[in-house]
């Protein structure tokens, strides 16, 4: 059914458009709930065993997602606008969990931005290259 007729009720209309049921652009946000399901359960973990890197590439994906599938891609999906804005919301709850954590650990800023970008602080140790090779 390539056009809805007028008289078709709202249901059928949107089980056939190009962001219903019967589309990946339908079923790939539905999945991604999961996501943000599984950021709202980590919410009762430990914050030590959070990792930093995974919730900073979750609110980026959340950010940079909730703007273009709502406002720039055609068609709209609202519905991929929306599991991205609460998948940011999640990932920015955790990462807020993370750095109030760390700072109370005594890390500085730059420690708490090393952290958050590559991974634990304690096994980021730099390594001497020239050191490496002679072994």
């Amino acid at each position: 059914m390539a056009t809805a007729a007028p008289h078709t009720s709202k249901f059928v209309r949107y089980l056939n458009s190009e962001t219903g049921p019967k589309t990946v652009h339908f079923w790939a946000p539905v999945l991604k709930w999961c996501l943000v399901v599984a950021g709202l359960n980590d919410t009762q973990r430990p914050v030590e065993k959070l990792s930093g890197t995974q919730q900073v590439a979750l609110f980026a994906t959340g950010a940079i997602w909730t703007r273009w599938a709502g406002f720039v891609i055609k068609p709209r999906n609202m519905l991929l606008a929306s599991v991205n804005f609460f998948l940011g919301g999640v990932a920015g709850y955790q990462l807020y969990r993370i750095v109030d954590w760390r700072v109370a650990q005594g890390d500085s800023t730059a420690q708490v931005f090393h952290y958050l970008l590559n991974g634990n602080a304690d096994e980021a140790t730099p390594v001497n290259p020239v050191a490496v090779e002679k072994k």
